[in-house]
């Protein structure tokens, strides 16, 4: 991967964190303006073809994680975060950085519900969750699995991003 690439998804991501843990928030003038200037890059490096290539990334990114978020799973910043990611990408880099996303970020849950209830706690509440989608008639979650904190989901792209950035793809190719 291009140096200058690499060092715009590192500013990009490292701002997108630093808000994420600051405030909660992911900027709309940091993904915005992200997938806009990809959009010209882009333009400007392989016309046509170029638009096409960032905006399928930008729809991955966003397709990817609409749907968690349309159900509560996570904020409007951090689905634009991936489609910013993605228009920088393109759609098989969006692919495999949201799936290192959603690896890394649950783990991060994993750890965190760890850290706020102990292991075994933790194993237990999970279980009672989990519980309920096999009850007869589907019922779905039995128990409440509320963290007293929010995740900042933000880091988790960032880090599914930076792996795949660095080389790193499970996938081949």
């Amino acid at each position: 991967m291009a140096t200058a690439v690499l060092i715009l998804i590192a500013l990009v991501l490292g701002i997108a964190i630093f808000t994420d843990l600051r405030s909660g928030r992911i900027p709309n003038s940091l993904t915005f303006s992200v997938m806009a200037l990809s959009l010209i890059v882009h333009a400007g490096i392989g016309g046509l073809e170029g638009v096409l290539f960032s905006l399928a990334g930008l729809s991955t990114g966003f397709g990817l994680f609409i749907l968690v978020y349309l159900i509560g799973g996570m904020g409007a910043g951090d689905v634009k975060l991936m489609a910013a990611v993605g228009s920088i990408l393109g759609t098989s880099g969006a692919l495999v950085s949201g799936i290192l996303a959603i690896v890394v970020g649950g783990i991060y849950a994993l750890g965190a519900m760890c850290y706020q209830w102990g292991f075994v706690e933790m194993c237990r509440k999970l279980a009672l969750a989990t519980y309920g989608i096999f009850l007869p008639g589907g019922k779905g979650w039995s128990y409440d699995l509320q963290l007293p904190f929010r995740l900042r989901y933000g880091l988790a792209i960032a880090a599914g991003t930076l792996l795949f950035s660095l080389g790193f793809n499970p996938f081949g190719g």
